[in-house]
């Protein structure tokens, strides 16, 4: 990781995680057809230095590509420490290639929910009802396992279990997610919807 010995840093208290990137979709209509906006933003430790938007394809194939190009293009970029995103899949099933992502970008990426999802749903809706499904359900299962991890629950690439946990310590401020995911989900909300709803 640039710039970053992981063991080194997070072996004493020094030298916390403190540069992160929070990404999360907009909301959007059902019938929507066509892009869907995403929403970068950069904290340094609890603080908001910044935000970045872009697009992808709704269920299309592009997740991956998109994320890493919404990074690489902002002014973040080369002090990011690691990802983190508000779920593995973005604009209803367009799935994130995570191990593909940190090897472009050269940095961990952290997939983050607050319930364990329910994968068994998720499979069969995307073998039964999405193009293109079983090659996405492949990229979830690449990803490995959702693990319990510091009262959420993660995907990971990059970064062993105790890291994560260490990150989400370290850039969680109110509630259980960490600030840079919590509030990519608020200003993706404002961003789509012109209001931020639901919890965050």
């Amino acid at each position: 990781m640039r710039g970053v010995a992981w063991p080194t840093m997070l072996a004493g208290v020094a030298r916390r995680l403190s540069n992160s990137i929070g990404i999360d979709d907009a909301p959007f209509d059902r019938a929507h057809r066509g892009d869907v906006a995403i929403v970068g933003v950069a904290f340094t430790r609890a603080r908001l230095d910044g935000v970045v938007t872009g697009k992808l394809r709704k269920d299309g194939a592009n997740a991956t590509s998109a994320i890493a190009s919404l990074v690489e293009g902002s002014p973040f970029a080369a002090h990011a420490q690691v990802i983190l995103l508000g779920g593995i899949t973005f604009g209803g099933f367009n799935v994130a290639d995570i191990h593909a992502l940190h090897e472009r970008l050269d940095t961990p990426v952290l997939v983050l929910a607050r319930k364990r999802p329910r994968f068994a749903v998720i499979r069969e809706t995307l073998h039964d009802k999405v193009p293109g499904g079983a090659r996405k359900w492949r990229l979830i299962e690449k990803a490995g396992p959702m693990e319990p991890c510091a009262g959420v629950w993660v995907q990971r690439a990059g970064l062993s279990l105790d890291q994560a946990a260490q990150a989400i310590t370290d850039l969680t401020v109110h509630g259980k997610l960490p600030e840079p995911v919590r509030v990519a989900h608020l200003v993706a909300g404002g961003y789509g919807d012109g209001i931020s709803r639901g919890r965050a």
